[in-house]
């Protein structure tokens, strides 16, 4: 990664100047480097002397450009400023990057980071009470890519869904199917276990329905491209006896009291804005308590555990939390929260109402946009910002429509490839040097750091974004550098299969279709 070659020089040449006391003792501590927007700053750009220096930065900056600026990996090395040093890159340097990507294929930007260590991301889980909608949806590409980024990193990920098929949820489901003067869901859905379904006891109904429903989902899932590793029922938990387990457990660590006839946890204590109850006055264990066994149990077996939920479950993150740091598992969840999604036809939002029964459902989304489009879309925004889906947009067939734009840059390549019979073969690569070739090779090696800032932030729709940039800049250079019957035929069909290469591994880890023609 060029980046941490940048760093390496950088961290070196520091170190250097303080061995011949050109440069004071001091931890030399991160080193950010920045891609300015603007080329003439450089292909990278860093601070590290105004950082380090409490004067006299200009100079630090200057010892550190004439110790590095004699790397090959340098076209040459500024000072800016106040005293930014920004790199340029060799032509030298971006042409051997194109054999490496050749070489590596979709290995490119295999990162050794997790080196082996267990996690699971649990999303989605959706209640059984109805069929997925577009709002708890929205987790499903997000969970399933940020699985995919950890895995190509070298975690070992499980891919988990949450079934809440107990408890007060399953009996108002029972009753709403009974359609008697308890009934709480409407819908088509309804309608139709209400006509299969022969039992007449409230929960039995509402367990048989929420099965029937599990399976509705499943076939959703599915269409999305998603394959959970574990579907785990919650009652289970109850059945195993986990829930009275980990109570007991919390008593032991006397981190409950009674009051007012309930149990309470010491939520307060672990930085809750109050204590929570774990059994009420009734004998029945709330919500929290089985999340807590469940969490219990999942951290058992994982060394990080990553939940995907919506918004609307912000007050459940802090008691859950505190249990989990009273039980010696502090800073091992990670709790990640997605917004909501507006769906838009002819620009107009299509309203939804649940009281109603009217909701727009994954499976008519799927139907309707095809999933590379859905899943395309969703990875398109950061999940903390709402996400208005233009249904209108993701059926388009043109370069309007993002992952037509992205996915025709691939087409295009295979069909100059499919024209040549020359193959890659042997190519004299240092004939790349039309500035449009450059840029596109600088896209391709920015793949890694996409990676490796991905799995350091979550923000998976960088990679929706990279996907776009490194499209665009492969119609840039189709526009300027003719590939096919020129003196350079055999450079730039290796250019061209790198670009294949990382779109491929790029649409791969979206869970997005790389189509050979279009």
């Amino acid at each position: 990664m060029v980046r941490k070659e940048i760093e390496k020089l950088v961290r070196k040449a520091i170190s250097e100047a303080q061995k011949e006391k050109k440069l004071p003792k001091f931890e030399i501590g991160k080193i950010s480097l920045e891609r300015p927007e603007n080329q003439k700053y450089g292909d990278y750009s860093s601070n590290i002397a105004m950082q380090t220096a409490k004067s006299q930065p200009l100079e630090i900056a200057d010892i550190i450009k004439l110790k590095v600026e004699r790397s090959e990996l340098f076209e040459k090395v500024e000072i800016a400023g106040p005293g930014f040093i920004n790199f340029f890159i060799s032509k030298q340097y971006l042409q051997k990057q194109v054999e490496e990507i050749l070489k590596k294929r979709e290995k490119f930007a295999d990162l050794d980071i997790g080196k082996g260590k267990k996690i699971q991301i649990e999303f989605i889980s959706a209640n059984p009470t109805g069929p997925l909608t577009v709002g708890n949806g929205r987790g499903g590409p997000f969970g399933d890519v940020l699985a995919a980024i950890l895995e190509k990193v070298g975690f070992k990920v499980e891919r988990a869904y949450y079934v809440n098929n107990y408890g007060k949820q399953i009996l108002a489901l029972g009753h709403s199917v009974l359609k008697d003067k308890e009934a709480v869901y409407k819908g088509e859905y309804i309608d139709k276990l209400y006509k299969t379904i022969k039992s007449r006891d409230p929960y039995k109904t509402g367990e048989e329905a929420a099965g029937i429903i599990i399976q509705m989902i499943k076939k959703s899932v599915d269409k999305m491209g998603i394959k959970f590793d574990e579907w785990f029922f919650e009652n289970q938990l109850h059945q195993s006896g986990e829930i009275d387990k980990t109570i007991e457990l919390l008593k032991k660590k006397k981190l409950v009291y009674e009051e007012e006839g309930a149990l309470w946890f010491k939520a307060k204590k672990y930085g809750d804005i109050r204590d929570r109850v774990l059994v009420k006055k009734d004998g029945s264990k709330t919500y929290l308590a089985g999340d807590i066994a469940y969490h219990r149990y999942k951290l058992k077996k994982f060394d990080k555990v990553i939940d995907v939920w919506g918004a609307d479950h912000y007050g459940d993150m802090a008691g859950l939390k505190a249990a989990l740091d009273a039980l010696g598992y502090k800073g091992r969840l990670e709790i990640l929260l997605h917004q909501f999604v507006t769906i838009l036809r002819k620009g107009e939002k299509i309203r939804m109402s649940k009281r109603k029964g009217v909701y727009f459902t994954m499976e008519e989304l799927l139907d309707q946009a095809g999933s590379d489009a859905v899943r395309f879309f969703f990875l398109q925004k950061s999940i903390n910002t709402h996400l208005n889906f233009d249904l209108d947009l993701a059926k388009e067939q043109s370069e309007k429509n993002p992952v037509y734009y992205a996915q025709y840059a691939y087409a295009r390549i295979n069909s100059i490839l499919a024209k040549s019979d020359m193959g890659t073969g042997e190519q004299d690569l240092s004939l790349l040097v039309h500035p449009s070739e450059l840029s596109l090779i600088k896209q391709l090696i920015r793949f890694p750091e996409v990676i490796e800032d991905t799995v350091n932030d979550y923000q998976v729709q960088r990679l929706a974004q990279y996907a776009l940039d490194l499209a665009a800049s492969f119609h840039k250079f189709y526009q300027a550098c003719r590939v096919l019957g020129v003196p350079e035929i055999k450079a730039r069909l290796a250019l061209i299969s790198g670009v294949k290469i990382v779109l491929k591994n790029t649409f791969d880890l979206m869970g997005i279709s790389a189509p050979e023609k279009m």
